[in-house]
């Protein structure tokens, strides 16, 4: 039998703000088909994500996932950066 630790919920996102100290606001956006309406809706959630080195600039792609909270509204933590805007 094998178990799995850790499992992570991996999203990734945009960074649109980096003004707070080892803090970074990344905007995740997801798409779906709307049930009745059979149209495609996106929307966009916004989390604080802890980012323990001040890597993460504005306009970057990143990887975030879930871990035990820091904060009050901090639950989210940096994996890595996917494509750095130059």
């Amino acid at each position: 039998m094998v178990i799995e630790k850790n499992k992570k919920k991996l999203l990734r996102g945009k960074v649109i703000s980096n003004k707070m100290d080892k803090t970074a606001v990344v905007e995740v956006e997801r798409s779906f088909k709307h049930p009745r309406l059979e149209k495609i809706v996106r929307v966009a959630k916004n989390y604080k994500v802890h980012d323990e080195n001040n890597v993460a600039e504005v306009g970057n792609i990143v990887d975030i996932y879930e871990g035990r909270p820091v904060s009050k509204s901090k639950f989210m933590y940096l994996e890595k950066v996917i494509k750095s805007q130059a």
